[in-house]
């Protein structure tokens, strides 16, 4: 029997579209419940240095008026980690983050990284944060992962999603299932994410070592056209086909 696969849904954009004129609408957390009450099992949130999307009191109240887990995503820093201690979500994924970037333009370097990202993973972890590193599929940053002591991460799925031929595709998809079986042979748990859509999901999800996907853009953009319910529920519907 195939795992079950869930799906965590990111609200960012909900808070750009409210961002561009201000004030309190659309509310990120009345995303948040909708896309609970249409079947995501997570909820995942990055707050950015620069506060582009998601701002502090969104974290707040997210935390307080959800009952699934909200995934925090978060740069490496030591205001981001100070703001993660204090509300101590369920999950923290440390994604790399710069800001010239319009969204995450590739995987965390771990190997590079190793000795400044110690601090982060190891005082989230103590907390009680499940930690989670957002990395491209490579096997070596997977071996980094596991030896900084982070039980998660998160496959970059961006180049795959972003390919311009099917053979391109097709050799990003390998290496997106490579890394899925090397993380579950030396004990990561695996998720995945970054441009997936209805036409980009179905493989991903037929990878039976990836527990996870996380998706947000392309359903905040569905929304406008059919509604985010419709939207969470067709991608699940996609999800759960490929998965059996």
């Amino acid at each position: 029997m195939s795992r079950f696969l869930r799906l965590g849904v990111n609200i960012d954009h909900v808070a750009t579209v409210r961002n561009a004129r201000g004030g309190a609408h659309p509310g990120p957390v009345r995303a948040a419940l909708l896309a609970i009450q249409a079947g995501a099992d997570g909820i995942t949130a990055h707050l950015r240095e620069d506060r582009r999307h998601i701002r502090d009191h969104d974290i707040e109240r997210l935390m307080a008026a959800i009952d699934r887990p909200l995934n925090f995503e978060m740069a490496a820093t030591d205001e981001m980690l100070a703001i993660a201690l204090r509300h101590k979500p369920h999950a923290a994924c440390l994604v790399p983050e710069k800001r010239t970037e319009v969204t995450t333009e590739g995987g965390l370097d771990v190997i590079g990284a190793f000795d400044a990202l110690r601090r982060p993973v190891g005082e989230l972890s103590a907390a009680g944060i499940r930690v989670s590193l957002f990395i491209d599929p490579d096997a070596a940053q997977l071996d980094a992962a596991k030896a900084l002591g982070a039980p998660v991460v998160e496959l970059h799925t961006g180049a795959y999603c972003d390919a311009e031929t099917m053979e391109e595709r097709a050799r990003e998809l390998s290496r997106i299932v490579r890394a899925a079986a090397h993380a579950e042979a030396i004990g990561l748990e695996c998720h995945a994410g970054h441009g997936l859509s209805y036409d980009t999901v179905g493989p991903v999800a037929a990878i039976a070592t990836i527990v996870e996907l996380n998706i947000g853009h392309f359903l905040i953009g569905e929304a406008i056209f059919g509604g985010l319910a419709d939207a969470i529920a067709r991608m699940r519907a996609a999800m759960d086909a490929a998965r059996s």
